[in-house]
This record gives structure tokens, sequence and C-alpha cells, in this order.
């Protein structure tokens, strides 16, 4: 599995090499490009095991377990039985059990149940589900034009006009062209109420 960590580290220099890797608490001393650069020699120098094989169920149970996981949150409201300042109560299923006695009710303290909601909240600048190929939203018409070995359109420039021509206003009354003789900034905001009928002056 050495040649694919390879090219995911590659990816991650050149991540840290633009500068749009953040590292935080236990990992904050990969800041330093040498450990950076040490730390990545590692991760490519590992004999790295990945285990894969065909699900029993077929490709669409999978993505219906992946599913609950990606479009679902931690715990639904249903599954809340009840909630106050001390503790919160919520049933769960047991699959250590067989049969149909595995649904079971468990009872944390209030605390303890926001820091288990917490754990599913993924920190900041992490996403779930990332868009790859003809699905990620940039690249998406170059990447088609390209498979289908179709040009891309011409862009058709307009020509810019020399001047532009300034902006004509017109009398709401008798619809003339209105010449502007003078601009003065209002000292107060008038307050006489609005004209009902438009009157040519």
């Amino acid at each position: 599995m050495k040649k694919g960590i390879s090219l995911f580290v590659e990816g991650l220099r050149e991540l840290f090499e633009h500068k749009r890797l953040l590292f935080f608490s236990e990992v904050s001393e990969l800041e330093d490009a040498d450990t950076f650069a040490k730390w990545c020699t590692q991760q490519q120098n590992r004999d790295w095991v990945v285990y894969a094989k065909k699900p029993f169920a077929g490709p669409k149970a999978a993505l219906a377990y992946l599913a609950r996981y990606t479009h679902r949150v931690a715990i639904s409201n249903s599954r809340l039985k009840e909630i106050n300042d001390q503790h919160v109560t919520f049933t769960y299923k047991d699959y250590r059990r067989k049969g149909n006695n595995q649904h079971k009710t468990m009872q944390l303290k209030t605390v303890e149940f926001i820091r288990r909601f917490m754990l599913h909240v993924l920190p900041t600048g992490f996403h779930r589900i990332r868009h790859f190929g003809l699905l990620a939203s940039r690249p998406k018409m170059a990447v088609a034009r390209q498979l289908l070995d179709v040009p891309a359109p011409e862009v058709q420039v307009t020509p810019e006009k020399e001047h532009d021509e300034p902006a004509v206003f017109h009398c709401r009354a008798c619809q003339h062209p209105l010449e502007i003789m003078a601009i003065k900034d209002p000292i107060y905001l008038p307050r006489a109420p609005p004209i009902t009928k438009p009157e040519c002056a």
C-alpha cells in the first residue's frame, strides 16, 4: 500500500507548500517545515495494511450503511425519551443480543450525553463528503469536455464603447429629457408629502 499512500502524502506536501494546512493541539508541531517533511517520510516508509472485501449484501447495502453516518445526526429525536437538567434518557439497539430483544434504554448525565454527542461533530475544516472528478463543482465542465473530446466554445468579446453615454433622465409628466443644472447636497431631509400627480415644470 506504499504506492497509494505516496500519492496521498504528495498531496499533503503540495497543500503544505501553499499554506493550506492548519495544525492544532497535539499535531501543532507539524507547522515546522522540517518536522512536517520528516513526518511525511515516515508515513511513506510505513507498511500500511488496507483490508477490503466484497460486501455480503451488495453495494446498495454498503451505501445505505454509509449514508446513515453522512446524512443523519448522531441520534434522532424519536429515541430521546426524557430530558432534564440532570439526565437524558434515550433508547439504543444492542446488537450483541439476538432476536427482538435488542432495544434498551440508557440514562446518562446531561453533561456526559453532550460530550458523547459532540464526538460526532466534525472539527472545523473537515467535510463528511468530498466530491472528486466530474462530481466536483469547479472543474466539472472542463473535465467533461476533456473526456468527451469536445472543444470549449469560443468566448465572444463584446467591443467596449469608447465613451460611455451618460444616463438620460426623463420628466415623469411629459417624458422629455431632463438637464442637470446644478447638484447640491441636502442640508436636511425633505419632510413634505409626496406629489400625487406628476406636474411638468
